[in-house]
């Protein structure tokens, strides 16, 4: 085959370190703003960059040329750089160690587009821990709660 050919969509789920709530309204549309720049870096157009208080939430196409690890790691410290660079409040932020990574399929984009743009919303009846939790047990992932948060 002459031609190299990738479609990956990927929604990535990842928190700050211990779930502060560091992510001000007052900073996160620079934030999101900020994470969409960095996977466009990359070569891995974001579709949609989102979270709420103490998660992000990013969906996006991953480029052929990068894997998922080079991804997560160089955006999450690239980030973790620049935020700290935002003043005194931030001079403590960290991302927690792990993520979360689904692959879907171009059918579910809007759906899931839809969903990182209610997390405002959607955290108001239900904690991150929990969500995460669900969409664990919903895409079949087995983990160990003691090692979920670290």
């Amino acid at each position: 085959m002459g031609q190299s050919l990738a479609q990956n969509y990927l929604h990535f789920i990842f928190s700050v370190k211990n779930r502060k709530p560091l992510i001000s309204e007052s900073i996160e549309q620079d934030v999101f703003r900020y994470i969409g720049g960095l996977c466009k870096n990359l070569e891995c157009p974001p579709l949609e960059v989102g979270g709420y208080k103490n998660n992000g939430h990013i969906l996006c196409m991953l480029s052929k040329k990068v894997t998922l690890t080079t991804l997560v790691a160089k955006v999450k410290s690239k980030f973790s750089k620049w935020i700290k660079s935002k003043g005194s409040a931030y001079t403590s932020f960290y991302w927690q160690n792990g993520y979360g990574t689904f692959s879907i399929t171009s059918s579910q984009v809007t759906t899931i587009r839809t969903y990182i743009r209610s997390k405002k919303e959607h955290h108001q009846n239900i904690s991150f821990e929990e969500e995460y939790r669900n969409i664990l047990m919903e895409w079949n992932v087995r983990f160990d709660e003691r090692y979920v948060w670290g």
